[in-house]
């Protein structure tokens, strides 16, 4: 896996804390901050508010805790481009909308998922259907984008020079790294060497600097990406081998399981975990065919029995009252729904589960099979300002809710009222 320069401190560790977001003072992680800050950092104003944003094939009004103060604030940038396929809950909002590629037009080779194999093994698939010759490819619209954001004309983007000038500054970059095995190489001879654009080289470059790789010449027995696509169903090269020397850049060679930040957090978690733990804690879940919220909006993926639902284990849905099938009302400090009860044991005592990625009824969407299927939207029960201390990133799992009959929650509600 290649290198992200940005993400790396000047011992090659990665990065934390470089520098904090304007608004809470959440640490830069890998050079971001996490997206409970986007909606603040849009709304707040001031000295390096955000005024504009571009969302990639994305849904952070449905996916981001706080959802509805993120729904508020996008409306107030001066200017949101989205690249998308789809009119959903974010993009409607976009200012202009740029259309992707089908994933049939597309080549593909995952990246993120081979992190957890228990295997050495690479595929890559080429796409099953051309684009038109006149429609550029997403790279390709990327790198217009960043053209015009350094302030180049908009008929004077030069995207293979921009494709060019990245790429062989991202070598530069790699060439530094002892582990890639190209340290002692011209970083110029490495990118004449590297064949294609766009996202291929990057591709080549990962596969030749790798551990099987031909290390541009030094093994000549080598993968390269060429050699890969001559292998349409995939190689296999075995079970993991141990590479923890290989890859460990600290300086005294060791894994740094207790850094600073973690240790001075503990009297913290002591304290947490000295609270009792009376009521009820709310955690998310995914399902095949339904795990992103795109995929609400594919009929043979959503069509069958209702799965967004609320999962209760017996013994809680009896103590509040609510039965298989019926409506429950779940409401946290943020927020509250309405949302057909599951009754299974498939859950522990005190945690209830809602789906990720529902709720497709707000105003201006055009998700019309989504709409039919429209489910309800768990992060209204996120509150934003319930994250994990040292990150800042949204609790995700472990949100204190309470659950009651709808009937019962709509009486309370007018008597409060």
């Amino acid at each position: 896996k290649l290198p992200r320069p940005d993400q790396l401190d000047e011992d090659g560790r990665v990065t934390f804390g470089r520098w904090h977001s304007r608004v809470r003072g959440a640490p830069e992680v890998l050079g971001q901050v996490p997206v409970s800050c986007l909606a603040e950092e849009i709304a707040t104003p001031g000295d390096g508010q955000l005024k504009g944003l571009v969302t990639i094939a994305g849904n952070p009004v449905i996916s981001s805790p706080d959802c509805a103060a993120l729904d508020a604030a996008l409306p107030m940038l001066d200017c949101m481009i989205s690249i998308d396929n789809w009119l959903n809950e974010t993009t409607r909002h976009a200012h202009v909308i740029l259309p992707g590629q089908s994933h049939l037009e597309q080549p593909h080779m995952d990246e993120m998922i081979w992190s957890w194999a228990i295997r050495n093994a690479s595929k890559w698939s080429a796409p099953i259907f051309d684009i038109p010759d006149d429609q550029p490819r997403e790279w390709e619209v990327l790198l217009t984008l960043a053209g015009l954001f350094l302030g180049m004309p908009a008929d004077g983007v030069d995207t293979a020079m921009l494709d060019d000038a990245y790429f062989a500054g991202f070598v530069g970059k790699v060439v530094e790294y002892p582990q890639f095995g190209i340290s002692d190489r011209d970083p110029t001879e490495i990118v004449a060497a590297t064949e294609g654009r766009g996202p291929d080289r990057f591709v080549d470059l990962a596969i030749r600097t790798g551990s099987y790789g031909d290390r541009y010449g030094a093994n000549p027995d080598g993968w390269t990406f060429e050699k890969l696509k001559a292998h349409p169903n995939g190689i296999d090269l075995g079970p993991l081998r141990p590479r923890v020397r290989e890859v460990l850049q600290t300086p005294n060679g060791r894994i740094d399981a207790a850094p600073d930040y973690v240790v001075n957090d503990l009297p913290r978690l002591r304290a947490r975990l000295a609270r009792s733990d009376d009521g009820l804690v709310l955690v998310s879940r995914r399902h095949l065919r339904s795990n992103n919220s795109w995929m609400h909006n594919v009929k043979v993926l959503v069509k069958g029995k209702d799965r967004c639902t609320l999962m209760m284990h017996p013994t809680d849905a009896e103590a509040a009252g609510v039965a298989d099938g019926g409506v429950a009302s779940v409401s946290s400090e943020s927020g509250s729904i309405e949302i057909s009860v599951e009754v299974t044991d498939e859950m522990m005592p005190g945690v209830v589960s809602l789906p990720h990625g529902w709720g497709h009824d707000l105003d201006g969407v055009q998700l019309s099979v989504a709409k039919e299927f429209a489910g309800v939207n768990s992060n209204i029960l996120s509150p934003g300002h319930l994250v994990d201390a040292i990150s800042g990133n949204a609790v995700v799992n472990g949100i204190p809710v309470e659950v009651a009959p709808a009937e019962a929650r709509a009486s309370v509600d007018s008597a409060r009222g």
